[in-house]
């Protein structure tokens, strides 16, 4: 019995993920289809914008500076083993445009942002305004669901960017200091070493981290019941995901699209 027991949880906790994943789904089809009305609720893109954006400006800035600064002590002290220090600067702007700044900026967007939305959208959905605006003709996916999507996805790309020049310029002034690195051939050799398809690779990530995050986080907050507790459960899960999701496209997009560039 205990083991026909275990299987039949087994079974039954698959169906609740597949339903979830059938579920997920059809939101990500509703957000897709609702992207038109976008010029209807452009107040609320614009205040997305900023709270997803230029609010995460010190964390994208700062996780970008000690990344850069981790990166050239690391590789600095390994390459002047076998007395290569002057490619310093190419190996951290390698790391930092390919895999640092993408992988870490969307790690820290999906805590801050997947719990930003998850605990707004659960909040209001345990306290019944999410019905309210059905009940007076508003469509709850494009009026939250949508405007949230399209300002992470418009933002994350700048804050990537910031994250991978602060990172260098961070490595830089790390090289110039303590390895003896003069700043010019440094920033010569992180430039000039960079490929059109590592800049494709670095930049396309952040589109398909923020789909993601914005569409996880948002479908925990509006699938939220139980009350407080989840609201909490809620933004926990949407941050467990979407971090999992971040990391799991971020292979898929290395060894995928690298190979087909």
């Amino acid at each position: 019995m205990p083991e026909a027991a275990r299987d039949i949880a087994i079974v039954r906790s698959f169906k609740r993920r597949l339903f979830h994943l059938q579920e997920y789904s059809i939101f990500v089809y509703e957000n897709i289809r609702g992207l038109p009305s976008l010029w209807r609720y452009r107040k609320d893109f614009v205040e997305q914008m900023y709270l997803i954006g230029a609010q995460s400006f010190p964390i994208a800035f700062l996780s970008g500076l000690f990344m850069g600064i981790i990166m050239a002590i690391e590789t600095g002290h390994r390459l002047e083993t076998f007395g290569a220090k002057l490619l310093v600067g190419r190996t951290t702007s390698l790391a930092m445009f390919r895999e640092l700044g993408p992988v870490i900026t969307g790690l820290l967007m999906a805590a801050r942002t997947g719990a930003k939305n998850a605990s707004e959208l659960g909040s209001m959905q345990v306290s019944e305004q999410i019905d309210a605006l059905r009940a007076f003709g508003t469509n709850p996916i494009e009026k939250l669901s949508v405007p949230r999507l399209a300002a992470s996805m418009v933002m994350f790309m700048p804050l990537t960017l910031i994250a991978d020049l602060v990172g260098l310029v961070g490595a830089m002034y790390v090289s110039s200091i303590w390895l003896n690195v003069d700043k010019g051939f440094f920033w010569q050799s992180a430039i000039k070493d960079l490929a059109i398809k590592d800049l494709i690779v670095g930049f396309g990530k952040p589109v398909v981290f923020s789909f993601f995050i914005s569409t996880i986080s948002c479908y925990y907050g509006l699938a939220t019941t139980g009350g407080t507790i989840g609201v909490g459960r809620a933004a926990v899960n949407a941050v467990v995901v979407a971090s999992v999701v971040v990391l799991f496209n971020d292979f898929i997009f290395t060894k995928v699209v690298w190979t087909l560039l």
